[in-house]
């Protein structure tokens, strides 16, 4: 997975606000769709690149897919843009 991926995946207001509803807990494809007005298929779409760019996570329960956030590559992010800012990430050690 490449910082270019996920930059990309994180640059459509769409996919923006589906992790800011996944910030709150983990929802079912379905209740993702209903917050959105566009085809079912669209947020499938909006989904699979957000995986494939390993900002979210998917479970299976029964008939069910469910997505939650992938913190691990969120603070990556976050880390990455504090290094550039000259911001140190761990202020126990000096620069």
């Amino acid at each position: 997975m490449s910082l270019q991926q996920t930059l990309k995946a994180l640059a459509d207001p769409t996919r923006r606000e589906i992790l800011n509803l996944l910030k709150n807990g983990k929802r079912s494809a379905g209740e993702i769709a209903e917050q959105f007005d566009i085809t079912a298929a669209a947020v499938s779409r909006h989904l699979s690149v957000l995986k494939e760019a390993d900002l979210i996570e998917d479970t299976r329960d029964g008939k069910y897919i469910y997505y939650e956030l992938n913190a691990s590559v969120l603070e990556e992010i976050l880390l990455w843009i504090s290094d550039l800012k000259g911001e140190n990430a761990n202020p126990s050690e000096p620069e």
